[in-house]
C-alpha cells in the first residue's frame, strides 16, 4: 500500500476550518454591531499567516507541489497554478485585515466595513480553496505521484514541522481557547 502523503495536508485543513468558522462567526456579530474584539482579527492573522501559510502552505508549495511538477504536472495552467494565485488572494486579504484591524486597535473609527469585508473575503476563499484541495487535487496527488518519491516527502513534512517545535499546539490552543469565548 502506497503511503498517504495528502492525509497530513487534510488534517491540517482541519483546524484551519476551525478558525475560518471562528472569523466567520465573529465577524457576522461584528456586522451586526455585537463584536469589538479587534485583537482577534490581530490572533487570526497571527494563525493564518504562521499557521496556514507558513506553516501549512510550506509543505504544499514547497513539497507536494514540487513532486506533481516533477511528476508531470504542469506548473502554469494547472491546479497547482490556481492554487498559487488562491493563496495570493487569501495573503492580499490578510494583509487588508490587520492593517483595518490595528487601525481600529489604536482607535480609529471606520474600520468595521474593511474587517468585514477582508475576513469574509478570507473565510470565503479559503473554504472553496480547502474543498478544491480536499475533492480534487489531493486525490490527483495520490493517484499520480510514484510510491518512490512519498518517504521522501514524507520526511519532508517532519522536517518542516520539526523547524517550529509547539507551533500545532500554540495554534490548537488558541483556537480551542477563541472556540470557548464563541459558545
Amino acid at each position: 500500500m502506497k503511503a498517504n502523503v495528502t492525509q497530513v495536508m487534510v488534517d491540517e485543513h482541519q483546524l484551519i476550518l476551525r478558525m475560518i468558522t471562528l472569523v466567520e462567526h465573529n465577524t457576522a456579530l461584528l456586522a451586526a454591531g455585537k463584536f469589538r474584539n479587534w485583537q482577534f482579527y490581530l490572533d487570526a492573522v497571527d494563525f493564518i499567516r504562521n499557521y496556514a501559510d507558513r506553516f501549512h502552505h510550506a509543505k504544499e508549495e514547497d513539497v507536494l507541489f514540487a513532486e506533481l511538477v516533477k511528476n508531470g504536472m504542469p506548473e502554469k495552467q494547472s491546479p497547482i497554478e490556481a492554487m498559487h494565485m488562491e493563496h495570493d488572494q487569501g495573503r492580499a486579504h490578510v494583509q487588508a485585515m490587520e492593517e483595518a484591524a490595528q487601525k481600529a486597535l489604536d482607535g480609529e473609527t471606520g474600520q468595521t466595513t474593511v474587517i468585514v469585508e477582508h475576513a469574509t473575503g478570507y473565510a470565503t476563499l479559503l473554504r472553496g480553496h480547502i474543498d478544491k484541495e480536499n475533492d480534487i487535487l489531493y486525490p490527483l496527488a495520490e493517484r499520480i505521484l510514484p510510491e518512490s518519491v512519498r518517504n521522501r516527502m514524507l520526511a519532508a513534512y517532519e522536517t518542516a514541522g520539526a523547524k517550529n517545535p509547539g507551533l500545532e499546539l500554540k495554534y490548537l490552543q488558541m483556537v480551542e481557547a477563541y472556540e470557548q469565548q464563541a459558545k
